[in-house]
């Protein structure tokens, strides 16, 4: 059997996608965060493909009450405040999954573009085991990463919207001692490790100029560090 999709309502104002491995498990969990489009295929198919690793994934919805036109400016406000609803609903999230009876306790976060940032800042409030941080923008003060749980983070030398973004968080995270794998990839850009374009296609011919699309074997290469070091800190898989 392959892994499974629920679309599942955690509250009234809150909607998830959730990807249950094949099994009876108990399997680790992940929270998952969408990037800013939000979830669009692209990111039904990185939930699907965590549950065919053998995590118990949970996307909230951070778009629920509105979809992405009402919801999006109000989403990245919270992101640079710290506090807001994105906040309460990844609080949410984390809550409902790790009360379910069939993970084995340990619960990660990983974020992918805007979902990456909220990933960097959430290693940083002790409610995660391990972080994977894809391309998300840093926060303007990196020393706030001193708290941080052990964190995968990619990027992409080509994405020109983080430019030595991943020289400088590696710095922060040696600084404080944060045990961390920051890799940047030469040939990748941003959202490098979606299979396809993403977002609205009449912007597609931008994004790509702008180093925006996928990279299958920078991907690859992602996604096997991002699984070895989940296994490494707390998130085994049986």
């Amino acid at each position: 059997m392959a892994p499974t999709l629920q679309d599942v309502t955690i509250s009234p104002t809150l909607r998830a996608l959730v990807g249950v491995p094949d099994g009876s498990g108990p399997w680790p969990a992940v929270v998952v965060v969408h990037e800013a489009f939000g979830i669009l295929p692209e990111m039904r198919e990185q939930v699907q493909h965590l549950a065919h690793l053998g995590y118990l994934a949970v996307m909230p919805d951070l778009y629920t009450q509105g979809g992405m036109r009402k919801c999006i400016g109000a989403t990245f406000r919270a992101l640079r405040s710290g506090e807001g609803k994105a906040w309460r609903d990844l609080k949410a999230a984390r809550s409902w999954i790790g009360e379910r009876d069939d993970t084995t306790g340990a619960v990660g976060v990983i974020g992918f573009c805007m979902g990456g940032a909220f990933a960097l800042l959430a290693a940083t409030r002790g409610d995660y085991d391990v972080a994977s941080v894809n391309y998300g923008m840093l926060p303007a003060d990196l020393d706030v990463v001193e708290s941080s749980c052990p964190v995968v983070a990619s990027f992409g030398a080509k994405d020109r919207t983080l430019k030595d973004a991943a020289a400088r968080l590696s710095a922060a995270y040696e600084k404080h001692g944060v045990a961390a794998d920051v890799r940047e990839y030469p040939d990748a850009g941003h959202a490098f490790l979606n299979s396809r374009m993403t977002g609205p296609s009449i912007l597609h011919p931008l994004m790509r100029v702008a180093g925006i699309g996928p990279n299958p074997a920078a991907a690859a290469d992602a996604w096997q560090r991002i699984t070895a070091f989940f296994d490494a800190h707390g998130l085994e898989r049986g």
